[in-house]
């Protein structure tokens, strides 16, 4: 395949067969779990693969409907710009953020936007390890704009202490005791949902002793599951 005006021949349409993989892999159940597409840092281009392994687990919340404007020849344009968060309160959040004319369609497209923007948060203990997994493993902070927004470890029974906007997005992705600190403009709240998200985006970011094991490599999908993919697509599968 030659795009014009590009001089490439194949990479396009090698990338579009390998994000198509991805789905054939999950609805055929080679792909167990979400983890596995996170290990392998697999694009998730579709939002019914995020479904396939999350389904009625997945909530998603709208934190703010704000109208804008464009100014055109013909006057103002003025749109819909909504900011959606997913979650499934057990360690996975995505946020997504879509404009458009009606309201009803860029919620719609938030919600899809946000479920292919979905990211696994690591959670850990504040003292000794005991019981399930209640907060954020170590002090992480994450920033958009002006607004600055640091996630501190708290004991178990301290809860969520934080403003409403970030303490959503927290319940979302798990976390049951938290401290914040923050920073900057946050009643733009645009920017408060973004800067939350980072920092639990951060969690998976460095290393903590845990994890100074030697590394056991393993195949990828494509590499693990080349006969299967190599058979012809049939339309519908």
């Amino acid at each position: 395949m030659y795009i014009k005006g590009t001089g490439k021949h194949d990479s396009c349409c090698s990338l579009l067969l390998r994000l198509v993989d991805v789905r054939r892999l999950a609805w055929h159940g080679k792909i167990k779990s979400l983890e596995q597409i996170f290990l392998f840092s697999l694009p998730i281009k579709e939002y019914q693969i995020v479904d396939t392994f999350l389904g009625s687990a997945l909530k998603d919340e709208v934190m703010k409907i704000m109208p804008v404007q464009k100014q055109t020849r013909a006057g103002q344009r003025t749109r819909f710009k909504a900011f959606v968060v997913v979650g499934d309160y057990n360690g996975h959040v995505g946020l997504g953020v879509k404009c458009a004319k009606e309201v009803a369609t860029a919620i719609r497209g938030a919600i899809i936007l946000a479920k292919m923007a979905i990211v696994p948060v690591r959670r850990g203990y504040w003292g000794n390890k005991i019981g399930p997994v209640h907060t954020v493993p170590g002090k992480v902070t994450g920033t958009c704009g002006s607004v600055s927004v640091r996630l501190i470890p708290a004991p178990r029974g301290a809860g969520i202490v934080a403003a409403r906007t970030p303490k959503k997005v927290l319940q979302m992705a798990g976390i049951v005791d938290c401290y914040t600190s923050s920073r900057g403009t946050t009643r733009t709240l645009g920017n408060t949902v973004k800067a939350t998200y980072a920092a639990l985006a951060a969690t998976y970011g460095f290393l903590t002793p845990e994890l100074w094991k030697e590394t056991v490599f393993q195949k990828g999908p494509f590499q693990e599951f080349t006969d299967f993919l190599a058979k012809p697509v049939i339309k519908g599968h």
